[in-house]
């Protein structure tokens, strides 16, 4: 690791902790010729997939899509930051761990409603109600039923 102050290519690490849930390590190191320390992180690479949409096209991954569709369902509700991340978090190694280069995105969508069901009720139902795209109040009744 080079020194990003003085770019000397040996460095020493004098300290390191799990961190996000053990899904990555913070890392103290201090440069061996100036001695200034500074912080690294190493995390799980992300292996890039392509997402399958309903109607048959194909795009690529992208982990903002599921934050901003978590953050609606989310919004005004008593759960905080940390726990947001973690939802994340939690989602992607999910869809890391499968090893499929290509995940529909029903998969993707069954996933956040499996954390919601879990973290908020009313978010459940916001994203549900976009995501099943409810077309009656009776369809709306039915995903009430079955969280009851």
């Amino acid at each position: 690791m080079y020194c990003p102050l003085c770019s000397y290519k040996q460095t020493q690490v004098i300290d390191s902790r799990v961190t996000k849930g053990g899904k990555s390590v913070r890392r103290r190191r201090q440069c061996s010729k100036c001695e200034e320390r500074f912080t690294t992180y190493e995390e799980i690479e992300i292996v890039r997939f392509t997402v399958v949409k309903r109607s048959g096209e194909k795009e690529d991954y992208d982990r903002r899509k599921i934050e901003v569709g978590l953050r609606k369902a989310l919004e005004k509700r008593p759960v905080n930051e940390e726990k947001i991340q973690k939802i994340l978090n939690e989602i992607e190694y999910d869809l890391q761990a499968s090893e499929k280069r290509k995940i529909e995105s029903k998969k993707i969508g069954k996933m956040i409603m499996d954390k919601l069901r879990d973290t908020d009720e009313v978010a459940f139902i916001r994203f549900a109600s976009v995501y099943k795209g409810f077309g009656s109040v009776e369809s709306f009744e039915k995903m009430l039923k079955q969280l009851k």
